[in-house]
């Protein structure tokens, strides 16, 4: 089983000189990949949509998702370096292709760029992206990504942007882009998956849940054409773990480290699924956030 960690950029854990000194180690402990993600605000306000109520305090204090995992390359040699997920509309595409190319070279061409929409209406208000039409954004997002990647000059005509035939220099390291991976839990969201993506970036859930999605998906990818089986898929877990046994039906998200490994064991079918462990909800001390990721690639690992 492949398996990554978060890089450490919420809360206490939102200091560079501490990520990149937590990636290093993270890396030496074996783990395949290590991954940010994306939080503009934490509104005190309770927001639509997130599960609990309010938001955890530590959304407010955050570093930039690009930025960190420019530090977590520079800290590492090996692992595989994703955003699960980066709220792709929030810049312009081309902006982000930049972006995103930057990084792939200067990580030697270790990055999975992992795109999603977001859920926060907020986080759209404060950066004047329409919340409706987000589905067809993202579509035309996808669209300047590969016109950028692809051999030749770059061209673009759409509903939101055009780019004039232009040299748009260079390419990333990977031939012939990064890996493309895509968030999201509707059907409209899994259907874009099977039919444009290199893979989903799931999440840690009950299985019937799981299944049902997942045939999205596949059943999209057949009707593209494309092969189901070459899908990746990325399990999320915002991991809270507890020192005794808890519910076995919270063991998706809640429980002791072998309660939720057991779990995502029961989730990765395929030899390209992969787990990815988030500690920072857990816990706010490195010495900690770095014991557990040790006891949790024990687990994984079979050691």
């Amino acid at each position: 089983m492949r398996f990554g960690f978060s890089v450490p950029q919420f809360g206490p854990f939102a200091d560079p000189g501490r990520a990149a000194s937590m990636c290093t180690a993270l890396e030496a402990l074996g783990c395949h990949s290590l991954w940010v993600a994306d939080r503009l605000l934490a509104p005190l306000t309770p927001p639509e949509g997130y599960a609990g109520g309010r938001m955890p305090d530590r959304y407010g204090t955050h570093l930039d998702p690009l930025l960190a995992l420019g530090v977590a390359a520079a800290a590492t040699e090996r692992v595989r370096l994703g955003s699960s997920t980066l709220n792709a509309l929030w810049q312009p595409p081309l902006v982000l292709a930049r972006a995103l190319t930057t990084l792939d070279l200067i990580s030697g061409g270790r990055l999975d760029v992992g795109l999603g929409l977001g859920w926060m209406r907020e986080e759209y208000e404060a950066t004047a992206v329409p919340w409706r039409g987000r589905g067809a954004r993202m579509e035309e997002t996808l669209d300047v990504l590969e016109a950028v990647w692809r051999p030749g000059p770059v061209v673009h005509t759409g509903p939101l942007w055009t780019i004039p035939p232009s040299t748009v220099l260079p390419r990333p390291v990977q031939s012939p882009r990064p890996p493309l991976l895509l968030g999201g839990f509707t059907p409209f969201a899994l259907e874009r998956v099977g039919r444009r993506a290199d893979g989903w970036l799931a999440a840690s859930m009950p299985l019937p849940y799981f299944d049902a999605l997942w045939a999205v998906a596949r059943d999209a990818a057949e009707r593209a054409g494309r092969d189901p089986a070459a899908l990746r898929r990325v399990f999320r877990v915002n991991a809270h773990v507890t020192t005794a046994e808890a519910d076995p039906a919270e063991t998706h998200q809640r429980g002791t480290v072998r309660q939720i490994c057991d779990h995502l064991r029961t989730m990765c079918r395929a030899d390209t699924d992969e787990v990815l462990v988030d500690l920072q909800l857990t816990t706010d001390s490195p010495e900690e956030f770095l014991d557990l990721a040790g006891r949790f690639t024990a687990e994984l690992s079979g050691g």
